[in-house]
């Protein structure tokens, strides 16, 4: 079943008992999330896409469709049900009890095709602030295509950084972990589950660990550019309270399974950043 979710209304539907005024240390002692299973979509058309632009030295990317509605490759959907083999394995404590998605197809495919291989029907509830982050007037160009069309933007990408860069009609990846917070805190105040499995895309789940891990610009830039999420690769984090942040990652790009069930590993460009950048 989906369920469209926004920071007003609709989470109160999630906990009609909840009240705004229960003061933060109540909202603590009734959290109940334990666990986030965190995935990347498999392999998308985009990704496809971006991909043969930057081995071409394109300018523009040849996407299939406005990004909320590409869908996933053959290949990303292989890569879906090795996620759906790895979450059959799992023992019944360890299994996730409610998805959180992304409403981009990519994402809600990735969780669908899973759910569907290990035979479980959850709850799926999209939260628009698990999109992708959104390239203004960027979208659909690489990098090259920046220089030569915005040469101006580019030039101010270089000089800002490429954490803090926000296209114009964009977001900055600070701002894509701004939506992260915020979800994370509705997570403590209105999920009553204690597994909880969020589909959705490289930046967005790399934020996720940068702000479990409390890391800064530098340190979340060389991760991105070290060990960037794979295709259809998983996290994990648990609520440590001992951890500054409230969480710690027990596991990072994890991608046996894949391997273990014959889809292929792939690392390819994603919406999140200007392809052929750096």
């Amino acid at each position: 079943m989906l369920r469209t979710l926004s920071r007003s209304a609709a989470f109160l539907q999630c906990a009609p008992l909840v009240r705004y005024s229960t003061p933060r240390c109540a909202y603590a002692a009734r959290m109940t999330v334990r666990e986030l299973i965190l995935v990347r979509h498999g392999q998308s058309e985009g990704n496809v896409a971006a991909e043969a632009a930057a081995r071409d030295e394109l300018h523009e990317i040849d996407v299939p469709a406005r990004d909320a509605d590409v869908v996933l490759s053959k290949t990303g959907r292989r890569q879906a049900e090795a996620v759906g083999h790895w979450l059959a394995g799992l023992s019944r404590d360890e299994r996730p009890e409610v998805v959180w998605t992304s409403p981009y197809r990519r994402a809600r495919e990735t969780a669908e095709i899973a759910l569907e291989v290990c035979d479980t029907r959850l709850d799926m509830r999209v939260d628009e602030r698990l999109r992708d982050r959104d390239m203004g007037i960027t979208d659909m160009l690489t990098a090259a295509g920046i220089r030569e069309k915005f040469p101006e933007e580019a030039e101010r990408r270089k000089w800002i950084g490429k954490f803090y860069y926000r296209p114009p009609g964009g977001e900055s990846w600070a701002d894509v972990a701004l939506r992260v917070r915020a979800v994370l805190g509705d997570l403590a105040e209105y999920e009553r589950r204690e597994r909880v499995l969020v589909s959705a895309h490289d930046v967005v789940i790399l934020l996720f660990c940068y702000v479990a891990e409390g890391m800064d610009e530098e340190a979340v830039l060389e991760r991105s550019r070290s060990d960037g999420l794979r295709n259809a690769a998983i996290c994990r984090l648990e609520r440590d309270e001992d951890s500054p942040t409230g969480w710690r990652v027990t596991a990072y790009n994890e991608d046996s399974h894949l391997r273990e069930h014959g889809a292929d590993v792939t690392d390819q460009p994603g919406a999140s950043d200007e392809v052929g950048g750096s």
